[in-house]
């Protein structure tokens, strides 16, 4: 069973440094989970997968919670009297990862909490000079896609992602300086990072929005619709959403050659 699995899953949402491998660990989940349970695995999950994985993640919802929720539904769905059907996408587990990440929530109030148990922070699990490269590049690729807009003649992106590429260069600059000692007593923490990259999309975002085209727009929400036509009877209206306002991210940084900033999507 892939209960075995869960074993793996980290204890909760406040320790920044053990969700780095947030997206991968559910993809992985959930494709064990098809195999244990006699379903085909599937190559790659869909765009709209990765979308509900970043709502749950900007819901802060524990990853033991969403490992936990996939493994129910499955389980659930195996009790059902349907054998020529499948589960092909993580939206029918959203309900019940809503309902593990409740239960989480309860147990962990009950008992006190036991993020904070051990009193040691765990190991940041990347260098200071891998987080610096991290940084490094994807500043190079901002400013590549700010020369080829400015040069298609959508100077405002252009000057957003310099902007963002300076901003990432500073970033890096003070992990250099944290590794070599110089100054290492300021050095930014994961989560201090972490949030800054966060400020840094969320200025990107609102870019591109404003300046795609509303052709562009029109074919991101119709591709998003007919993704969820299957989903909709498994989520609420605000995870409906979530889940559309992502892929729409997602969409745009794909179309304006934008990386992924955070540290969720690093893989040294």
């Amino acid at each position: 069973m892939c209960r075995a699995l869960t074993g793996a899953a980290r204890p909760g949402s406040r320790d920044l440094e053990n969700y780095f491998n947030y997206f991968t660990e559910i993809e992985d989940y959930f494709r064990r989970c098809r195999a244990v349970y006699g379903q085909d695995i599937p190559a790659l999950l869909s765009p709209l997968d990765w979308a509900l994985i970043e709502s749950w993640k900007e819901a802060s919802i524990p990853l033991k919670a969403v490992l936990a929720g996939v493994e129910r539904a499955f389980e659930k769905f195996a009790r059902r009297p349907r054998p020529f059907q499948k589960i092909n996408g993580l939206a029918y587990c959203t309900q019940t990862v809503m309902q593990a990440a409740e239960e989480l929530k309860t147990a962990q109030l009950e008992g006190g909490g036991d993020a904070r148990a051990s009193g040691k922070a765990d190991r940041a699990p990347f260098s200071t000079e891998e987080v610096e490269g991290y940084l490094n590049r994807n500043a190079e690729i901002l400013e590549e896609a700010g020369r080829y807009w400015q040069e298609k003649g959508q100077p405002p992106v252009a000057h957003d992602l310099g902007e963002a590429a300076a901003g990432l260069r500073k970033l890096a600059g003070e992990q250099a300086a944290t590794s070599r000692g110089a100054g290492a007593s300021h050095g930014l923490s994961l989560q201090e990072l972490e949030n800054h990259l966060s400020a840094l999309e969320d200025k990107l975002t609102a870019s591109v929005t404003r300046a795609a085209p509303v052709e562009l727009l029109a074919e991101i929400r119709q591709e998003a619709e007919r993704g969820l036509i299957r989903c909709r009877q498994e989520m609420n209206a605000a995870q409906i959403e979530s889940v559309e306002r992502q892929f729409q991210k997602k969409r745009l940084y794909e179309h304006y050659g934008i990386p992924r900033l955070s540290l969720f999507y690093f893989c040294p």
